[in-house]
């Protein structure tokens, strides 16, 4: 469980990381700065709001819910990452999306500041830090709620969050060399197959030999995952060597 957490929360963080980065060191850190404070405030509001109201949850009706949300998103991100293994979507540069974000920055007219310091630069830290935290809350929260266990799933997220952030502080870039898709496809793995156990147990199914039985599932998740990936990229490759007007069978 802290695994999947640490993982899923290290990609996060990377996205936030390279937002706030493009905005502080193209309009500027005042308003940067305050933009991250801002988001966090939020975030923590938004925690000490919904925390209890999860954990006072029956286990059944908590483990169908939080099964079906995690299903949702794991088979999102699992989704993207088979089809950025095969070659129908671009894969995810976080090099590029720092220059994309630079460069839009630069672009947005001058401020004279304020409380806010740089309009521009708080919003765009403010909607980084709350969007991509708002994923980090979601995961430590069901995770740790339906394990009983929310002290080890926040411990988990706040490692990965202070470890990327020391070092994209340290370096003052994006983490572009993070393997991220790879980190997606694994954790799209790991959030559906923990996603389909809690839903079945929350619906009144039973798993052969209980939790020895989560291992044999992540198993064919990813098994089921790669198979995709080739035969996605097969079918790519079939669409791209195909002659004009032609389409493969």
């Amino acid at each position: 469980m802290a695994l999947a957490v640490f993982a899923a929360c290290v990609v996060e963080s990377v996205e936030a990381l390279t937002i706030v980065l493009a905005a502080g060191m193209t309009r500027g850190w005042v308003g940067t700065w305050r933009g991250v404070a801002a988001g966090l405030a939020t975030l923590t509001v938004i925690v000490a709001v919904f925390g209890p109201a999860l954990t006072a949850l029956p286990i059944d009706v908590l483990r169908l819910m939080v099964g079906g949300l995690l299903l949702i998103f794991g088979l999102g991100w699992l989704r993207k990452a088979v089809l950025r293994g095969s070659g129908f979507i671009g894969l995810h540069d976080e090099a590029a999306i720092f220059d994309r974000e630079r460069a839009a920055a630069g672009r947005a007219g001058a401020s004279e500041g304020g409380r806010l310091g740089d309009p521009y630069a708080f919003t765009l830290s403010f909607k980084g830090v709350l969007l991509e935290g708002l994923e980090v809350v979601f995961i430590v929260l069901t995770f740790g709620a339906n394990q009983h266990n929310i002290p080890l799933a926040a411990l988990a997220a706040m490692l990965a969050v202070l470890g990327v952030a020391a070092v994209g502080v340290a370096v003052r870039t994006p983490l572009a060399r993070v393997p991220e898709n790879m980190l997606k496809f694994a954790v799209g793995v790991l959030l559906t197959s923990f996603g389909t156990f809690w839903a079945v147990e929350g619906a009144g199914g039973d798993w052969p030999g209980s939790d020895a039985a989560l291992p044999v599932l992540i198993a064919a998740t990813l098994a089921g995952a790669l198979a995709a990936t080739a035969w996605l990229r097969r079918v790519h490759t079939e669409r791209i060597e195909a002659p004009t007007g032609m389409v493969p069978r």
